[in-house]
């Protein structure tokens, strides 16, 4: 699997929700994400794992 970049759009509650730099969009819950992921954060999924760039 690739690793892909994504910017947090918004925070609903339990959950994340995500867009690539390429557009595809994603739903992820808070708990898998990193400790300080917020509105506009940069994320990198590599790995099945979460980064906070």
């Amino acid at each position: 699997m690739e690793p892909m970049e994504y910017t947090v759009r918004s925070i609903n509650g339990d959950y994340a929700d995500l867009v690539s730099d390429t557009g595809v969009e994603n739903q992820v819950a808070m708990f898998l994400l990193p400790e300080g992921t917020d509105v506009g954060s940069r994320l990198l999924f590599e790995d099945f794992q979460w980064t906070l760039l």
